[in-house]
């Protein structure tokens, strides 16, 4: 004889549903959802036909709805008002799969530079043709800094995404051929492609002397007196400015391993 068992007990309604029975009796007891039946012994029992309804309120919870929001609807639902909230929820996940999609391009980025960390050498200098880029540039004073309080400023200053796309220091060809580090022009990082005109710096396509520096900041100088040789080697004259940027900040112990990619526009000196 086939038994039909329709009456569950909070673990078992709670297993079926995957959630724990503390939020079951939490929705209980502010009145959000209860049990069928109550034993006399306190014990709650669930009638296998609430699963519908229940699994009506994860779905508005999935939607971020408050509690409050939730006892609210379920009160007095109609289909404007369930339509109205749908709408604006789906905006909100639309805003979201966005965001998601940026966070993925980034940690892909991040696990490309990783791989050309590990096989890099240092002070390489190569040249490559890079198109041209929009950028946002904070003036910034990188004067009496230690590294951590840089690092420190820069999170106050850029947007969580703008960190996450990698954040470089800008300075001027001429600075660099005077042996003039102390006077850089800003701090950079890439504009977002809903930028306004007014708001970016373009970074201009072109040849560019490419090297990769390892070590703490203060031993850049070090990198530069050799791009200078190599450019007056290669009768190539450094043009524009200088572009900075940490390769590997977010996966090393001590600043010491530091990668900086450096980037600055040349011209042949003829």
């Amino acid at each position: 004889m086939k038994k039909n068992f329709l009456k569950l007990t909070t673990s078992q309604f709670a297993k079926l549903h995957n959630v724990n029975k503390r939020t079951l009796h939490y929705y209980d007891d502010i009145g959000l959802f209860s049990p069928i039946q109550k034993g006399e012994n306190g014990y709650r029992y669930y009638d296998l036909s609430q699963s519908i309804d229940f699994q009506y309120i994860i779905m508005l919870k999935s939607l971020n709805m408050s509690i409050d929001q939730i006892k609210e609807y379920i009160k007095f639902p109609t289909y404007d008002k369930f339509t109205q909230f749908a709408k604006l929820k789906e905006l909100e996940i639309e805003k979201r799969i966005k965001e998601l999609k940026a966070l993925k391009k980034s940690i892909k980025s991040k696990i490309e530079q990783i791989e050309l960390c590990k096989n890099i050498e240092n002070f390489k200098i190569e040249i490559k043709r890079c198109e041209q880029e929009k950028l946002l540039i904070i003036p910034y004073d990188f004067n009496d800094k230690e590294i951590f309080d840089i690092f420190y400023d820069v999170k106050k200053l850029f947007k969580s995404e703008q960190l996450q796309n990698g954040i470089g220091s800008v300075i001027s060809s001429e600075n660099i051929i005077n042996n003039n580090f102390s006077e850089y022009y800003g701090l950079y990082t890439i504009a977002p492609k809903n930028c306004k005109i007014k708001d970016y710096f373009v970074k201009p396509s072109g040849d560019y002397i490419c090297c990769y520096h390892k070590g703490n900041w203060d031993t850049l100088p070090d990198s530069y007196q050799k791009i200078i040789c190599y450019a007056n080697k290669h009768s190539l004259k450094l043009s524009g400015y200088s572009y900075e940027i940490g390769l590997n900040e977010f996966a090393i112990p001590k600043y010491e391993d530091y990668i900086t990619k450096i980037m600055i526009m040349v011209k042949n000196n003829f």
